[in-house]
C-alpha cells in the first residue's frame, strides 16, 4: 500500500497533529547524537566537565530536540515540501526526559496553484513544561488530482483561497478549480488585527533561535 499523501483540500486551521512521544533521553542517546552530528560540547556528554561548569548533569543538546519537532512535522506531511522551520529553545532537557512533540494548524491560504498550511509547533517534557517552540510552512497540492495533473506537465488546479488563521477569521475560499475569486472585501491576507483595541503584548523572546534551510523535501 502507498504512503499515505496530506493534501491542501483536507486541511483545516485548527487541525491538530499527532502527538509525537519520544523515549526518555539517556546518555547513550546524547553520545551517538555528538557523534552524528559533530557536536563535541562536553557539557552534552561528560558528566564531570558538566558539574564542574556548574550543570547538575549533562544535557540534551537543543538541536536534538529540534530534530524530534522535524520527524513530527516530516511524519505528518508526508508529499509535501516544508518551505521553512524555526524553533525557540525554551527550556533544557536532561537524561530521562520525555519529549512530546504537538503541532495545530494555524493557517492556510492559496494563490496561483500554490498552497501553504502554517503550523504552530511545540515540545513539552513529561512534567508538561514547555521546552521548545517554533513553526513550520509547507507547500502542498490543492488534491491528488492536482498532483497528477502536474506531475503529467499540466497546469495545476487553481483555487483562490484568502488566508484563514487562528488569528484572524477569514471566510473559506470562494473560487473553483481553474478559476479565479476576487478575495472578500477588507481581506488583506494579513494576519494582524485592525482597530481601536490594544494589540496583545508579545511574548518575551529566549535567548536562542535556530532555523533550517527552506525548501527540505517531506520524506514519502
Amino acid at each position: 500500500m502507498p504512503a499515505r499523501k496530506l493534501y491542501f483540500e483536507s486541511i483545516r486551521v485548527g487541525d491538530e497533529l499527532p502527538a509525537l512521544a519520544k523515549a526518555p533521553v539517556d546518555r547513550v542517546q546524547l553520545s551517538r547524537y555528538a557523534g552524528a552530528s559533530g557536536d563535541y560540547n562536553p557539557v552534552h556528554v561528560d558528566e564531570v566537565y558538566a558539574k564542574s561548569v556548574g550543570m547538575p548533569s549533562v544535557y540534551a543538546p537543543g538541536m536534538l530536540v529540534m530534530g524530534m519537532l522535524g520527524q513530527l512535522i516530516s511524519d505528518w506531511a508526508r508529499g509535501g515540501q516544508m518551505r521553512r522551520y524555526n524553533v525557540r529553545f525554551i527550556k533544557m532537557v536532561w537524561p530521562g526526559d520525555t519529549v512530546v512533540c504537538k503541532g495545530r494548524v494555524s493557517d492556510r491560504h492559496g494563490t496561483g496553484g500554490r498552497y501553504f498550511v502554517e503550523i504552530d509547533l511545540w515540545a513539552e517534557n513529561q512534567r508538561g513544561e514547555l521546552v521548545m517552540k517554533g513553526s513550520s510552512q509547507i507547500q502542498l497540492f490543492f488534491s491528488l488530482e492536482d498532483e497528477n495533473r502536474q506531475r503529467s506537465g499540466q497546469s495545476p488546479i487553481v483555487v483562490e483561497v484568502p488566508r484563514e488563521s487562528l488569528a484572524t477569521a477569514a471566510p473559506a475560499a470562494t473560487a473553483t478549480a481553474g478559476g479565479e475569486a476576487a478575495p472578500e472585501e477588507g481581506e488583506e491576507g494579513d494576519e494582524r488585527r485592525t482597530g481601536s483595541k490594544k494589540a496583545a503584548p508579545r511574548e518575551k523572546p529566549a535567548a536562542k533561535t535556530a532555523t533550517l534551510p527552506a525548501a527540505k523535501k517531506a520524506k514519502k
